[in-house]
C-alpha cells in the first residue's frame, strides 16, 4: 500500500509556492512562471493520484487537525484548520489538478502574445486559484471552507479582468465579485447559524454537525441543538440549508444569480476553461455535495435545489440557443449543465451528480480549450458567423472539440450520455415517489436535453463545417502542440470517461456494477473504507434516506432510450437547419423571442434597475434617517448637555457672596413652590 498522506498538504501547497515564486521571480524565470505551475499542478496530480490509489487499496480516509487558532474550554467554540480526503475528496482534487495542469500547458501557446508583466502576472494568478480550490476541497470544516470559498472568488476576479487596460473586463470582474459576494452574504449568515447551532462545524467525525443534526432528527433522539426565531428543529435546520445555499447559488452561477457567468468570458480563454469546468463554478456544487448529509435531512431544502437547478437548465439553454460567440455558448452551456447537477443534488441523485460534475470537468474543459484554439486561430475573433471551413484546416481541434460536443449532448456512447442519464434517472426514480417538485425539475431536465444537443450542433456546424466565411477563416493561424496536447488528453477522456460509473473492473462487478457508487460508499478492493463514521456515509448515500424519498423500482433502460431519442432530435435538427455551405441564420426567424433570449431576458438590467432604483433609494433614506434621526438625538442630547453646562459654568464665579445670594434665592423659590403646593392640594 502506497504511504502518501504525509505528504497530503503538499496538494495545495506546492501551487502556492509556485505562486510565491513566480510573483517575486516570475520575469527571471523561464517562461515567465510557466513552467513552475506545470511542475506545481503536475505533482499535486501526481500526488492526487496516489491518494486515489492508496483509498481504492484499502488505505483509510485522512482526517487530521492541523492547527486549532481559537480554543474552547469544552463548552466554548474552537475554531481549527484541518484536512479531510475521503473518496469525495479524493476525486474532486484529481478533477482540479487535472484541469489546472492542462490549462497551464495550454497558456504556453495561448499566451505567447502576453508581455512580461503579464505573464508573471497571469501564472501567478493561476497558481494562486489552483491553491484555493484544492484547499477548498480538503477543508474538514465549514468555516475553513467558507475562507478558501471566498480566496476562490478574489482569484476569479483578478483572472476575469486580467485584461483590465480595455473596457469590459474590469466590469466583468467588478460584475462577478459583487453578485457572487451576494449569496456569499448568505453563506457567511449560515456558517455563524451552524456554530450557534451546533458549536462546531466539522464535516467529518462522530461529532459532525452533520451527525448532530442527525441524531437530534431521529425518532428516538439522542442529540440536540440550538433553534432560533422561534422555529423547530426541522424548520431550523431548512432555513440554515437555505442560508448556505445562497452562497452556492452564486459561485455555480444558478437562476437568478448566474447573471455574471457570461460576463466572465472577458477573461483569458483558459482562465474561462478552468473557472467553468473545475473551480470557481464548481465549488458551489462541491459544496452541497460535502454537506449532503446535512441537506437529506430537510426535504424542503432538497425540493428547493432540485426546482432551481432543473430551471436554471432549461432556462440557460434558451438563451445559449440564439448566441452568436462561441465562449457565450459554452458559458450559458455551463450554467444550464451545474443546474443539472443540482437538480440530481435536489433529487437524491448524490452519486449522479457526482458523476456528471465529473464528465462535465473533462468535456467543458476541452470545449472552452478547443474553442481557445479557434479563437486563436481566428486571431481573437469569436463569432461563429465569422467561421467556417475549419474542419480540415484544423483537424485535431475538430476531431476533438467534435468528441467535447458529443459528450455535452449527452450522446451515446460518450462521457456526458452516461452521467447525464444518470441524473435524469434518479430524479424520476424519486419524482415517481409522488414529488411534485421532482417531477417539475424531470421536465425542465428533459426539455434542456433536446436544446443542449441543438445548440451544440449549431455551434458545431457554424465554426468547422461549411465553407469559410471570412478571409481568416480560410487560412487560419496554426496552432502548436502545447495547445494539441490538453486537447487530446481531454477529447480521449470524454468518449471513454463514462467509465467511470460502469462495472469495468472485476473486483466491483457485483449486482449493480457501479464503480462510482461503491467509491463513494467506501466500498474498496479490499473492503471498507475507514476510519470515518460509516453512520455518516450511510445517511450520505442511502437513496431511501434522502429527504425520505421513496424509490421508485424502475429499468434505466426506458429513460436513457427517451433521453437519447431527445438528444438525437435535436442534434438532427441543428443539423438540418446549418449544414449548408452557406448556413443561414434561422433564428432571426424568431423576431420578438430572439431579441428577449439574445437580451438574456432582460435580466442584467433588472438587476441594475433593482440596484439602482430600489437599493439606492433605501440606502440614501436609511443613511438620512441614521444621521437625522439616530445621529440627530445623539447629536441632540449631547448638544443640549454641552448647552446647560456651558450656562451653569458662568454661575462658578469663585465669589462667596454672590453664591449666598444664590442659595437665598433658592431657598425662596423652594417656599414658594411649597406654598403653591400646599394651597393646591
Amino acid at each position: 500500500m502506497v504511504d502518501v498522506f504525509n505528504v497530503v498538504e503538499a496538494i495545495a501547497l506546492v501551487p502556492l509556492v509556485s505562486f510565491l515564486l513566480v510573483l517575486a521571480l516570475g520575469n527571471r524565470m523561464p517562461k515567465k512562471g510557466a513552467l513552475s505551475g506545470i511542475a506545481a499542478t503536475g505533482f499535486s496530480l501526481a500526488i492526487s493520484l496516489l491518494v486515489v490509489l492508496d483509498l481504492a487499496t484499502g488505505g483509510e480516509v485522512y482526517h487530521e487537525e492541523l492547527f486549532t487558532f481559537v480554543a474552547g474550554d469544552g463548552a466554548g467554540v474552537e475554531l481549527s484548520f484541518g484536512l479531510l480526503v475521503d473518496p469525495l475528496a479524493a476525486l474532486m482534487l484529481t478533477i482540479v489538478s487535472l484541469i489546472s495542469f492542462l490549462v497551464h500547458i495550454f497558456s504556453l501557446g495561448y499566451m505567447n502574445d502576453e508581455g512580461e508583466i503579464g505573464l508573471r502576472r497571469y501564472y501567478a494568478s493561476l497558481s494562486l486559484f489552483t491553491f484555493s480550490m484544492l484547499a477548498f476541497v480538503y477543508s474538514d470544516n465549514l468555516l475553513m471552507a467558507f475562507m478558501f470559498f471566498e480566496l476562490v472568488g478574489l482569484c476569479s476576479f483578478l483572472l476575469i479582468g486580467f485584461w483590465f487596460r480595455e473596457a469590459g473586463p474590469p466590469s466583468a470582474a467588478k460584475k462577478a465579485f459583487l453578485v457572487t459576494r451576494f449569496g456569499d452574504y448568505f453563506f457567511l449568515v449560515g456558517v455563524v447559524a451552524v456554530f450557534a447551532t451546533f458549536g462546531t462545524t466539522a464535516f467529518a467525525g462522530d461529532h459532525s454537525f452533520i451527525v448532530e443534526a442527525t441524531h437530534v432528527l431521529e425518532p428516538d433522539a439522542t442529540g440536540e441543538m440550538n433553534t432560533f426565531l422561534g422555529l423547530g428543529e426541522q424548520a431550523w435546520i431548512t432555513v440554515v440549508g437555505l442560508l448556505v445555499l445562497g452562497g452556492v447559488m452564486g459561485k455555480s452561477a444558478q437562476f437568478p444569480l448566474h447573471t455574471w457567468l457570461p460576463d466572465a468570458m472577458e477573461g483569458p480563454t483558459p482562465v474561462s476553461a478552468l473557472i467553468h469546468a473545475a473551480t470557481m463554478v464548481a465549488a458551489g456544487v462541491y459544496l452541497v455535495m460535502r454537506m449532503y448529509g446535512f441537506y437529506a435531512l430537510s426535504p424542503t431544502a432538497l425540493g428547493v435545489i432540485a426546482l432551481v437547478g432543473g430551471f436554471t437548465a432549461f432556462f440557460a439553454a434558451t438563451m445559449a440557443l440564439v448566441k452568436q460567440e462561441l465562449k457565450q455558448v459554452l458559458a450559458y452551456s455551463t450554467v444550464s449543465q451545474y443546474g443539472y447537477m443540482m437538480l440530481a443534488l435536489g433529487g437524491g441523485g448524490y452519486v449522479g451528480a457526482v458523476f456528471h460534475l465529473t464528465t462535465h470537468a473533462i468535456f467543458k474543459a476541452l470545449l472552452f480549450l478547443g474553442a481557445g484554439a479557434v479563437i486563436i486561430a481566428m486571431h481573437h475573433n469569436e463569432n461563429m458567423w465569422d467561421m467556417g471551413g475549419l474542419k480540415s484546416r484544423m483537424p485535431v481541434t475538430y476531431w476533438t472539440f467534435l468528441f467535447g460536443s458529443l459528450a455535452l449532448a449527452g450522446i451515446f456512447p460518450f462521457a456526458g450520455f452516461w452521467s447525464k442519464d444518470e441524473v435524469l434517472f434518479e430524479t424520476l426514480q424519486h419524482a415517481l415517489s409522488g414529488e411534485p417538485l421532482l417531477l417539475v425539475g424531470y421536465a425542465f431536465g428533459l426539455l434542456a436535453v433536446v436544446m443542449t444537443a441543438f445548440y451544440t450542433f449549431r455551434m458545431v456546424y457554424l465554426t468547422f463545417h461549411g465553407e469559410p466565411r471570412t478571409d481568416t477563416a480560410a487560412s487560419p493561424e496554426p496552432i502548436g502542440w502545447s495547445m494539441k496536447f490538453p486537447l487530446v488528453v481531454l477529447g480521449a477522456l470524454s468518449v471513454v470517461g463514462g467509465v467511470l460509473n460502469m462495472g469495468v473492473l472485476k473486483d466491483f462487478i457485483g449486482s449493480e456494477n457501479l464503480f462510482l457508487k461503491k467509491w463513494l460508499e467506501g466500498k474498496t478492493i479490499s473492503g471498507e473504507l475507514g476510519p470515518l463514521s460509516a453512520e455518516e456515509y450511510h445517511h450520505i448515500l442511502e437513496s431511501d434516506f434522502a429527504a425520505g424519498y421513496e424509490v421508485t423500482e424502475l429499468s434505466p433502460l426506458g429513460p436513457g432510450a427517451l433521453a437519447l431519442v431527445l438528444g438525437l432530435v435535436g442534434l438532427g435538427a441543428a443539423v438540418a437547419l446549418y449544414r449548408a455551405p452557406e448556413p443561414t441564420p434561422h433564428m432571426t426567424k424568431l423576431g420578438r423571442i430572439r431579441t428577449l433570449l439574445m437580451n438574456n431576458y432582460y435580466l442584467d438590467e433588472f438587476q441594475v434597475w433593482l440596484a439602482t432604483g430600489v437599493t439606492a433609494p433605501l440606502a440614501r433614506a436609511a443613511n438620512k434617517f441614521d444621521q437625522s434621526g439616530i445621529d440627530g438625538v445623539v447629536n441632540g442630547a449631547g448638544s443640549v448637555s454641552m448647552f446647560t453646562g456651558e450656562r451653569f459654568r458662568r454661575i462658578q464665579t469663585g465669589i462667596v457672596t454672590n453664591y449666598a445670594a444664590l442659595l437665598s434665592l433658592g431657598l425662596v423659590l423652594l417656599l414658594l413652590v411649597f406654598g403653591f403646593l400646599g394651597g393646591w392640594f
